[in-house]
């Protein structure tokens, strides 16, 4: 008969407390730091009446990241430019095996949500991801986080709300978003302003986010016209040499331009109807270092 040791216990829940730290936060390596923190805590504790190691160590992840939050609106932090989350690979594999739970899961990870849970307070924040994303009732989320139940069902209301207002709603399916993202990576990459037009949405939107440290656009971008043009504009100024490798980032299809081996951008875009509706461009060099390894 085996054992797990404390450190087969934490990994086993690692999956889900990075899950859960980056939808908090935005940022992986924040996230990782909360988790490595909940792993000091985790190892350093006495848990002898821990009955349930997964809620026990997800409630320490929240509050940690709760906190890390906080300081981070606390600071005031200016930000040159849009903002975008930093990618980050939801490749779910045979750990997700239920369809319906992956689409959760995805969309819950999704850009355009992570932006709109930037405007949540960190309370209302938590809540959505636990109840949202990862179903935890709203009994277990208010021991959680040491409040009332009611309190809770009103934060989870308000923060539901919110973010159902604002975000966008693109359902497709995940082979054509790949199909549409190969062509239109084809037609900006070659130039094609006509071929790239027949693909974008009358009113698509271009978010590019380069933390004023490497070149994009500092507002968003709408329209075809508009945002065709600035992509046949950027393809001609793009350096020789450049490659492109597919994986699936914030729960889609997306593109990794590599330049010299190192990562020089992400592409990623929404779509409804067959047409592009939202392009997302993420070249700030720190939010790209945990994709070296791809």
């Amino acid at each position: 008969m085996t054992t797990e040791t404390p450190t087969d216990v934490f990994e086993a829940h690692r999956p889900v407390l990075l899950g859960v730290a980056y939808r908090m936060l935005g940022r992986v390596a924040d996230a990782e730091d909360v988790v490595q923190e909940a792993w000091l805590r985790w190892s350093g504790s006495d848990r002898g009446d821990v009955r349930e190691p997964r809620g026990y160590l997800v409630r320490i992840t929240t509050r940690l990241a709760i906190d890390r939050l906080r300081r981070i609106k606390a600071r005031g932090e200016t930000y040159v430019g849009p903002w975008l989350p930093e990618p980050y690979v939801t490749d779910f594999g045979d750990t997700v095996p239920d369809t319906a739970e992956r689409a959760v899961l995805a969309d819950s990870v999704s850009l355009a949500v992570l932006v709109v849970l930037e405007s949540l307070s960190p309370l209302e924040r938590a809540v959505f991801v636990l109840r949202e994303a990862f179903g935890f009732p709203h009994a277990d989320i208010a021991t959680m986080l040491d409040r009332g139940e009611p309190a809770v069902r009103r934060l989870a209301g308000r923060a539901r709300k919110h973010v159902e207002e604002r975000r966008p709603r693109y359902e497709v399916d995940p082979a054509e978003r790949r199909d549409l993202t190969e062509r239109f990576l084809a037609a900006a990459a070659g130039g094609d302003l006509e071929g790239l037009m027949a693909l974008l949405a009358p009113e698509v939107r271009l978010v590019g986010d380069s933390g004023g440290k490497s070149r994009a656009p500092l507002r968003v971008l709408q329209t075809a016209d508009k945002v065709g043009r600035f992509l046949v504009g950027a393809a001609r100024k793009s350096l020789p040499g450049l490659s492109v490798r597919f994986l699936e980032l914030n729960g889609g299809p997306a593109a990794l331009i590599l330049s010299g081996g190192r990562p020089d951008s992400v592409f990623q875009i929404d779509v409804a109807e067959g047409r592009v509706q939202s392009v997302y461009i993420i070249r700030n060099p720190d939010k790209l270092r945990s994709l070296t390894a791809f």
